[in-house]
């Protein structure tokens, strides 16, 4: 869904530039800092800007971060699995979206009469950046 089709109010506008404009996720609580001097105030205003963010699908919610990114893909929710690998070093969160994988966990949840309701994968380690910057670190002494 393109923002341009979507009328945001103006804290759910101030979330969502933040987020885009962030390297890595964001806790609410981050962004609550980050916009106080844009007049939010209270975690409450961040928290129901996300809920209507992420119900719009302009914005995910990492499970095991408990922190929140901008969607990289709009055409993401056309497919049935969205996925993260999250790098442990500098914090970047890549989305990716793989219909192989997806065909694999509903193949799994029908074959052990599963009825999944959503998925989310979350790939935790060093992103391809990081680790030139550690070999090369390595390399130097």
């Amino acid at each position: 869904m393109a923002t341009a089709e979507v009328k945001l109010t103006k804290n759910q506008r101030l979330v969502l530039d933040l987020l885009c404009a962030s390297d890595a996720p964001m806790s609410a609580y981050s962004i609550l800092d980050q916009l106080r001097a844009e007049g939010l105030r209270a975690p409450l205003q961040v928290y129901r800007a996300l809920d209507k963010l992420v119900g719009l699908g302009l914005v995910h919610r990492l499970e095991s971060m408990n922190a929140f990114v901008a969607c990289a893909h709009p055409a993401c929710h056309a497919v049935e699995m969205v996925g993260f690998a999250i790098c442990e070093t500098c914090g970047k969160a890549l989305e990716f979206a793989d219909n192989d994988v997806a065909e694999i966990l509903s193949g799994w949840a029908s074959a052990n009469g599963f009825d999944a309701k959503s998925t989310s994968i979350e790939i935790k380690g060093t992103c391809a950046s990081c680790q030139e910057k550690s070999e090369s670190s390595s390399g130097a002494e």
